[in-house]
């Protein structure tokens, strides 16, 4: 997949701009805070359906608009498709496919994108949920359809847990609040799903990821992933993350283990069991990634989780190769990272860089050079 052309408006600090994109590598330069970031959080929005750097739509929008709107030309080989997304400051966003609406859910099935960004760094340091994000993302990705179970999964959450926090101001006891039998039966049927999904993909991952970390390491630190599932007993949000072995279907643990939980989820008021109290646990030399990795090995780690998202995508899509984006990463990384990383991507159909000094990326990154300067595309190497 190769991105033609991007066209924003009213997007961050853009009132208006069109950029034409290159086959192969692509280089946006500029001092820190001129928009580069912008341009590829804008094509990395159309695959993941969120933004790398914040978690609602509204700072996207520039300010004093309503709307910010995203337009994308991709060449999928021969096959040329216009994608046209607008993000609203208040209200649903709106999603168009070569001028005909759709849901924004779809446009997943049009973008595949794999973006590498400091922000990594929290998915191997940070709390549980960068790393459930990653995961999600990756899984909505590989199938589109999952997005919709993520966001009904979100949705059911909510619900069950206002119905909880309900309970507990009102004092009612658990075996008289009859409607959660209701929403435990939809949280368990789109939980599980979503678990099944993420357990299939750390399986996927793991060679990827121990490969990539070996030539971005330049030494095999054997690399491991595996989830732990709240409904084994523990709760991996708090800090138990002693991976639980399933014993018998997902669906039926999910059950048990809300009926254990559901005291200690009517007297504090939240849902203790369920994805969205899983962790993604990663190890390097059988220890905890979290803690215990230095700074350069958990940046091999955050690098080859990334390069084993591509491949996958890359031996699974349709599309052709998922476009890489590298933002501002190569001035996190020593010289002989930077170069490992540049041979491992360089074979990609398109990449896309950012850097505040361009001397910070490897010349075999630097065929399309664009400069941008206070929201507006100052020049490129083809003018």
């Amino acid at each position: 997949m190769i991105v033609e052309q991007l066209g924003l408006k009213d997007f961050r600090n853009y009132a208006e701009v069109d950029v034409p994109l290159s086959p192969g590598a692509n280089v946006f330069v500029g001092r820190n805070g001129q928009g580069k970031t912008n341009l590829v959080e804008a094509v990395a929005y159309l695959a993941m359906l969120g933004s790398h750097r914040v978690s609602s739509d509204a700072p996207m929008v520039k300010d004093g608009a309503d709307a910010a709107i995203v337009r994308a030309r991709l060449a999928h080989g021969e096959r040329s498709v216009l994608l046209e997304l607008q993000l609203n400051r208040q209200g649903s966003n709106r999603a168009r496919v070569n001028g005909v609406n759709v849901r924004t859910a779809e446009l997943p099935r049009y973008a595949q994108v794999v973006l590498f960004a400091p922000e990594d760094l929290q998915i191997v340091r940070g709390d549980p949920s960068a790393r459930r994000r990653f995961a999600d993302q990756l899984i909505v990705q590989r199938t589109p359809r999952m997005a919709a179970v993520v966001a009904d999964y979100d949705r059911v959450l909510r619900q069950r847990t206002a119905l909880l926090k309900s309970a507990r101001a009102r004092g009612v006891r658990g075996d008289a609040l009859g409607t959660l039998d209701v929403w435990d039966d939809k949280l368990v049927t789109l939980g599980t799903e979503l678990i099944e999904a993420r357990l299939a993909l750390a399986s996927d991952l793991s060679d990827p990821v121990a490969r990539a970390y070996a030539a971005i390491a330049g030494a095999d630190h054997e690399p491991r992933l595996e989830w732990a599932l709240s409904l084994g007993g523990g709760d991996p949000e708090e800090g138990d993350a002693a991976t639980s072995a399933p014993g018998g279907p997902l669906a039926e643990q999910f059950r048990a283990a809300l009926a254990a939980r559901r005291s200690a989820e009517l007297e504090r008021g939240l849902t203790l069991v369920g994805p969205h109290r899983d962790d993604l646990v990663l190890r390097v030399r059988s220890l905890p990634v979290k803690g215990y990795a230095s700074h350069g090995e958990s940046w091999s780690v955050a690098l080859a989780l990334r390069l084993a998202s591509a491949e996958l995508l890359r031996a699974e899509s349709r599309l052709g190769d998922p476009v890489l984006i590298l933002d501002d990463v190569f001035a996190e990384l020593d010289s002989g990272r930077r170069a490992r990383l540049a041979e491992l991507v360089g074979g990609y159909e398109q990449v896309i860089v950012t850097s505040a000094v361009e001397e910070d990326v490897p010349d075999a990154l630097r065929a399309h050079v664009v400069r941008v300067e206070a929201g507006r595309i100052a020049t490129t190497d083809d003018e």
